[in-house]
């Protein structure tokens, strides 16, 4: 196989992490276009000992961390997109716990990745697991058409602390279940069984209200393209307890990030 071959066949994933790092498809996706060119400008910049996709996603957080923070000045590969300027970071803790939970890396893997040791690595997820406990409760509305997933999802939900206000299985339900009690965090299948789309449903929900998603599919590499607007949080089926958990709780970091900007600009 090739190496662009090898690229390719990684992208979707490392575009998923790109876009849950920064909380947006635009700013994701720029970053993986600075790693793309960095590349084709000089392919050793690739380090495979452990794989050709731990060296992306290594190579990856050499570009994400070769912006300057706190600095106005476009670099000259990329214009630092407004949650960069805005220092409106992932921190290291949560980079760790995303690369473990929702990516599958192994410690030793996001050691490599982060150059951290191993025994930090183990440390930085500990710190990323309590952050996370301390999120505060919200409301959640879960669309899914699949009765046990469904009810997994409803499970999960409520062992992290939040309450949920519906299970949604139509686009129909959706809507409804919304405008009795706005959820502070949205759940959504993409595909529902009865033809209508959870994607839709959450974008007539969003001409309403601001809310964190997180979109849930078996086939997440149909949205990870970055030819048109797609979905910031995704998660693959079938998922894990810890992958919902980080991905949610990275979403509403950035809504909650987002709100204290807000309330920091209208206090000044």
């Amino acid at each position: 196989m090739s190496r662009s071959q090898l690229v390719a066949e990684h992208l979707p994933l490392l575009r998923r992490y790109a876009r849950a790092l920064t909380g947006s498809q635009a700013s994701g996706d720029a970053y993986v276009a600075a790693m793309l060119e960095a590349l084709l400008q000089d392919p050793t910049l690739l380090d495979e000992q452990h794989g050709p996709r731990v060296g992306l996603f290594r190579l990856f957080t050499q570009i994400w961390n070769s912006v300057s923070l706190n600095d106005d000045t476009d670099v000259v590969t990329l214009t630092m997109p407004p949650e960069r300027r805005l220092s409106n970071l992932t921190p290291l803790p949560r980079q760790v716990f995303l690369l473990l939970s929702l990516e599958g890396f192994s410690e030793e893997e996001v050691s490599f990745i982060l150059k951290l040791e191993v025994e930090e690595v183990r440390r930085l997820a500990e710190e990323a697991g309590r952050e996370m406990a301390a999120e505060i409760a919200t409301d959640v509305l879960i669309i899914e058409d699949e009765t046990f997933i469904a009810m997994d999802l409803e499970s999960l939900v409520k062992n992290l602390g939040h309450s949920v206000i519906g299970v949604a299985r139509t686009h129909a339900d959706a809507l409804a279940l919304a405008k009795n009690r706005r959820p502070g965090l949205i759940l959504a299948d993409i595909q529902l069984a009865d033809g209508s789309s959870g994607l839709e449903a959450v974008n007539d929900l969003l001409k309403s209200f601001e809310v964190p998603v997180v979109f849930i599919t078996a086939y997440p590499e149909r949205f990870l393209t970055g030819e048109r607007p797609e979905p910031a949080f995704l998660i693959s089926k079938p998922f894990q307890p810890a992958m919902v958990s980080a991905v949610a709780s990275q979403a509403l970091f950035f809504q909650r990030n987002s709100r204290n900007r807000t309330a920091r600009a209208a206090a000044s």
